[in-house]
C-alpha cells in the first residue's frame, strides 16, 4: 500500500480518478499530443472551478483540507458516484490517529449454531475476507469456502477459482473496490498490508485495479459461477455484519433451475459425506455426465 502509506491518500486518489475520465466524458475535445491518460491536471482545475496552483497542491498533499464545496466540484468533474463521493469526503476529514491494537477476529458461538441449522451455503468473513467460518453446503458450493482461506487470494491466484466465476472480470474488480473501502484509514493495518503486498507481487490483474482506487459499498447482490458438478448457478447474495465479522449467505430464486440444483448439490454433498445415498427428489435435475 505504497499510495496509502504515503500520508499522501486524497492527492493519490484524485490523480487515480483523473486518469479514468475521458476529455470527452469531460465535454473537451481530445486534441494531440496527450501525454498522459485521461485528464490533464489544469483541465480538472478549470473545470471544478479552481485555480491550476491550488489543484496542484491537493495532489500533491501540501493541502489536505479542500473545503467541501470544492470536494464537491471534484466529484462532479471525475463523475463520482455516491460511494465514491463519500469516500473522498473521508479522505479529506482524516485525521492522524494513535494506532490501533490488534484484535483476533472470532466468530461468536451462536453464528457457529446458525451455519450448522441453514440449508443454503453460509461462511462468515473477516475484514481481510479471510473465512473464518463455514457449513457443509457453503463448502459443497466451493472448497475455497473451508476457514483458513482468502477469498481474494482464491480469486487471484486460483485457476480452479477463477474458472468456478462466470464474469471472473467483473468479480476481481468489485472484490478490489471492497477492499479499498474495508480498509478505510487503516492502512497500517498487518493482515492489510500482507494481503495487498502479496497480491502486488504475485498478480498483474491486481496491481492494475489497485491502482485505480475503485470503491464500492459493502452490500450484496447477486452472482453466477460454474460448479464443476451441477454446472451454472444464479444466485443472490447478501452480507450481515454480526459484531467484528460478516456472514455471507447465497441463495437462489424459489423453484428456479438454480434452486434444483442447489437441492441437488445438497443431496450430492450428504451422499459423500454419510457413504448413503438418499432418496432422489422428483423434479432434481441429474448431474452432467462426461
Amino acid at each position: 500500500m505504497k499510495d496509502d502509506a504515503s500520508g499522501n491518500r486524497l492527492g493519490s486518489y484524485l490523480r487515480a480518478r483523473r486518469e479514468l475520465v475521458s476529455p470527452a466524458q469531460a465535454g473537451l475535445p481530445p486534441g494531440g499530443n496527450r501525454r498522459v491518460p485521461g485528464l490533464r491536471r489544469e483541465e480538472v482545475a478549470l473545470l471544478a472551478g479552481i485555480s491550476p496552483d491550488y489543484y496542484l497542491r491537493l495532489e500533491r498533499g501540501r493541502d489536505k483540507n479542500p473545503s467541501p464545496q470544492v470536494l464537491a466540484s471534484l466529484a462532479r468533474v471525475l463523475h463520482l458516484d455516491d460511494v465514491e463521493r463519500t469516500y473522498l469526503l473521508g479522505l479529506a476529514a482524516a485525521r492522524p490517529r494513535a494506532p490501533r491494537r490488534k484484535r483476533p477476529e472470532q466468530v461468536p458461538a451462536r453464528v457457529h449454531q446458525l451455519l450448522a441449522h441453514l440449508q443454503i451455503p453460509a461462511f462468515v468473513e473477516g475484514r481481510a475476507f479471510d473465512v473464518l467460518a463455514s457449513n457443509p453446503m457453503a463448502v459443497a458450493l466451493s472448497p475455497r469456502l473451508q476457514p483458513g482461506h482468502n477469498r481474494l487470494r482464491s480469486l487471484f491466484l486460483d485457476p480452479e477459482e477463477q474458472a468456478f466465476q462466470q464474469d471472473w472480470t467483473k468479480a476481481a474488480a468489485g472484490f478490489v473496490a471492497a477492499l479499498r473501502t474495508t480498509i478505510g484509514d487503516d492502512t497500517d493495518n498487518p493482515r492489510f498490508v500482507e494481503l495487498v503486498g502479496e497480491l502486488a507481487l504475485s498478480s498483474q490483474r491486481f496491481r492494475t485495479l489497485w491502482a485505480r482506487h475503485d470503491v464500492r459499498g459493502l452490500d450484496g447482490g447477486t452472482t453466477s459461477v460454474h460448479h464443476p458438478v451441477v454446472g451454472d448457478l444464479h444466485l443472490h447474495r447478501d452480507k450481515l455484519p454480526v459484531d467484528d465479522v460478516i456472514l455471507v449467505v447465497y441463495y437462489p430464486d424459489k423453484d428456479s433451475d438454480s434452486d434444483e440444483k442447489l437441492r441437488l448439490l445438497a443431496a450430492l454433498s450428504h451422499t459423500e459425506s454419510t457413504g448413503t445415498a438418499p432418496d432422489r427428489p422428483a423434479d432434481a435435475p441429474r448431474p452432467p455426465t462426461a
